[in-house]
Order: structure tokens, then sequence, then C-alpha cells
């Protein structure tokens, strides 16, 4: 139901099934103790399988489509349905625990409501209110009772890099995730918003684990439904704040349009890394020059991003998505990457000789003390000066390109800080002064 990662098969799995809007996420988000799932009182909301991993009394739970022990919920409010009887039916041929709910029973008397649902013939029947939590560790004591027992797998040496799915509305995000997992794992429609939560995957590539999420298509905001969609909107943009690398998934067949110009500004403005994903590139095949044209676009749309990392791909194909993963460690290691203070001094000397920082408004003459890496995710680097009005933002360019000619920092935003220092300490190895060079006899 709800997901940080789909679930190592080593541990043993719940499922929660039952028919539509009988509060299936409601009781998901009780058990992790988290709104992690989407709840509307609308029926089909969660349309995606949800993965997470859940404590109870000692023993790990998670909600797969495969499970050890099936929890099936029924609606006491609704009283018992023909969907209903379509479900049990289903589960009876099941050779594996099923244990059966009735939520919704929090108001008085609602217990009484439980009593339809014994004309099924089956029993226990557990009453519980997943918005309350009553009857809930009942439930679920039982249900952990019968799980198999296995040995919780390792934990990983290091957290695998969280990667962002993040574009419009239809333009291929879930199948791109079905084609990087290599499993039917989200589900895809040609419908815009098929896909409302976030939906997370683990996938293994030569050895290194990444962890991508599929996200909500995001609209303009006045296209935004103000109900359920609002919530997938929110989580998008809340992915995008916990993630390291955002893959913004543009469609060939439409080109570039102006809400993936200002997805891209955020993302940037967040600080991760970046991806262009220029997916259904199969839909070009034949059209001349149509690279060359997709890449003049790029470079008149997105002028604020340096050197961006493009890839063509089709989800639908496969064409081009293994290329993801190299990339994706370009990018990963750009936005992690560290340089030492002597180097960025070094490199700041040859850069004042080549261009010198201009004089501030006043005609006063700037001085550059001092540049150090202050932090990574994304770099960061701290310039010490005697006049901070009087860097410029063309100068700061110049600086980044530099940096990024000699070091890389491949599709990472870098940052400056600009700090004041008055004076000028005598006899500091390393300070940095923005003079001409002096020539000397020999130098005549």
């Amino acid at each position: 139901m709800a997901a940080d990662a789909p679930p190592p098969s080593s541990l043993p799995t719940i499922a929660i099934l039952g028919r539509p809007n009988v509060g299936k996420s409601t009781f998901f988000n009780r058990i992790i103790g988290r709104r992690q799932a989407i709840v509307e009182d609308l029926p089909g909301v969660t349309r995606d399988r949800h993965y997470t991993t859940s404590d109870w009394r000692g023993r790990t739970e998670e909600a797969i489509n495969e499970a050890d022990v099936l929890i099936c919920l029924f609606d006491g409010r609704d009283g018992l349905t023909p969907l209903d009887e379509l479900v049990v039916e289903r589960l009876r041929k099941q050779k594996k625990p099923v244990f059966y709910a009735v939520n919704k029973v929090d108001t008085i008397g609602g217990k009484a409501l439980v009593n339809e649902f014994y004309r099924l013939g089956i029993s226990p029947l557990y009453p519980v209110s997943a918005e309350e939590g009553q009857g809930v560790a009942e439930l679920l004591d039982d249900a952990v009772a019968r799980l198999p027992e296995r040995e919780a797998p390792p934990e990983p040496a290091t957290e695998a890099p969280k990667i962002a799915i993040l574009g419009r509305p239809n333009v291929g995000k879930s199948t791109l995730l079905n084609a990087l997992s290599g499993e039917e794992r989200a589900v895809v429609d040609a419908t815009p918003g098929t896909t409302r939560d976030a939906i997370d995957e683990l996938v293994t590539h030569q050895d290194r684990s990444y962890l991508f999420v599929d996200t909500a298509g995001i609209r303009r905001r006045g296209k935004i439904d103000p109900h359920v969609e609002r919530y997938s909107v929110a989580r998008a943009l809340d992915t995008l704040r916990r993630c390291d690398v955002v893959l913004l998934v543009i469609d060939a067949s439409e080109g570039i349009v102006d809400q993936e110009t200002k997805l891209a500004g955020q993302v940037i403005e967040a600080g991760k890394g970046l991806i262009l994903l220029i997916n259904k590139w199969d839909t070009k095949a034949g059209v001349d020059k149509a690279r060359e044209a997709m890449e003049s676009e790029i470079k008149r749309l997105f002028p604020f991003i340096p050197d961006p990392v493009v890839l063509y791909t089709s989800g639908l194909t496969r064409r081009g998505v293994n290329k993801i993963f190299g990339q994706l460690d370009r990018v990963l290691d750009g936005c992690r990457q560290r340089i030492t203070t002597g180097q960025l001094n070094r490199l700041v000397r040859r850069l004042m000789q080549k261009q010198p920082p201009p004089t501030d408004r006043g005609g006063r003459m700037v001085k550059l003390y001092y540049l150090t890496q202050g932090g990574v995710k994304p770099p960061t680097f701290v310039l010490f000066t005697n006049r901070p009005n009087g860097i410029t933002k063309g100068y700061l360019r110049f600086m980044e390109h530099q940096l990024r000619a000699q070091y890389g920092f491949t599709g990472t935003p870098i940052r400056f800080l600009i700090k004041l220092r008055e004076r000028e300490p005598r006899g500091k190895p390393g300070w940095i002064k923005s003079r001409k060079p002096r020539v000397g006899k020999d130098e005549g």
C-alpha cells in the first residue's frame, strides 16, 4: 500500500485486499504509523501496488501482491455487497491464511454491522476501525502469528540514492519505471493522471542499487484537480525535496513545454542533480534531423542549465534505458564531489590572471582572498572578498564555468556564498590577491 522500497524476497509479507474504498490505504497507514498512502473518500484513489516495511511486536510485515498472509477488508457502513462476495469466492481458492476484517465500525453499535458478513460463511470476523485504530492490534497479532519464520536480510552497507521521476501527466514516467525495474510495477494507461501516489522501486544494476520514485504527473496550477490530485502533486514536490537526482521526463512527440522549464527550474533551485530524458523517442523514427532540432530546443529553453545531461529513451521499446544508470552515476558523483581548498585557490589564481574581478560601482578594487568548498549535494563554495557587492553574477558564472571545465560537476547545480573579509591577513599562505602580474627585469 505505501512505499519506502520494494520488499526483499526473504521477508514474510502480508497483502491487504478488498474492493475499492473499503479503507485499505487508511488501514495501511495505521499499520506503518504515518500517512504515506493517499486517502480520499473516493473509490479508486489507490491504483498502484505500494510497499513498505513495518514492525509489529518484533515481526516484519510488508504489503505486496504475492504474500504469505492475506487480510481482506470489508466496509461495515456499506454492508455486504456482491463484489465482496466475489472477492471472498476468489480467496477461498487460496492456500494461504486469510483474515477477514469489517472496517469502519467505530460508530455506536458499529459491531452489529459485522453480523451481516457472517452470511459469507467465514469465521472469525474482526471488527476494526482503521481510522481510530480500534481492533487493529488484535487482527495483526493473529495475522503475524501465521507468518513463516525467516531471517531478516542484512542491512545494506550504504543507503541507495533516491532518484525521482518527474514530469507532466502521460509523458511515460510509469512505463519508464517498469522498463527500469524489469516488471509491471506501476499501472500504465493512456489516461493522464493514472499515477497518484509516489511509487518506489529499488533497482539493482551491476551491483549498485537505486531507489526510483515514480510520481504523479504535475500539471499547471490552474489545471490541478481540487481534491485527490492536489495531494498527488504535493507528494511529487515532496519527493523532489528528498531525492538526490531527478529524471525529468519529456514527451518527444509533444516537444518541450513551459511547464517543463518551470519544473527544471525547481530542480535547480532545490539543489538536485538533473537528467533530461527525452522519452518516446521511438515516435521520431524516420524524422529528418530530429536530434538536431531537439538539441536546439534544449539549448533555447534551458539556458539556466549549464551543459545539461540529456538522454533519448523509449520506455516502451527500452531504447536507451540502460544508459540511464551510467549517467546517474556521473551525476551522483558530481553532486558529492569535493575539491580541496589548495586546489581551489590555485585554480582561482590562474583565473584572476586570466580575468580579474571587475571593480565595484564606486570604482574600488575587488579582492578575492579565499575560496573553499563548504558542502556537497549540491557543491557549495564559499568566497571571501573585501567587497561582496562587487562580485557580479557574470563573474560568478565565469567562475562556475571554469570550475566545471576543470572538475566536471556533471548534472549538478553549483552554489556560491559570498562572505566579507575586511582585511587581508599578513603572511597567510594561499590567500589570493587581485592584482596584475609584476614584470621584472627578467620578464621585460
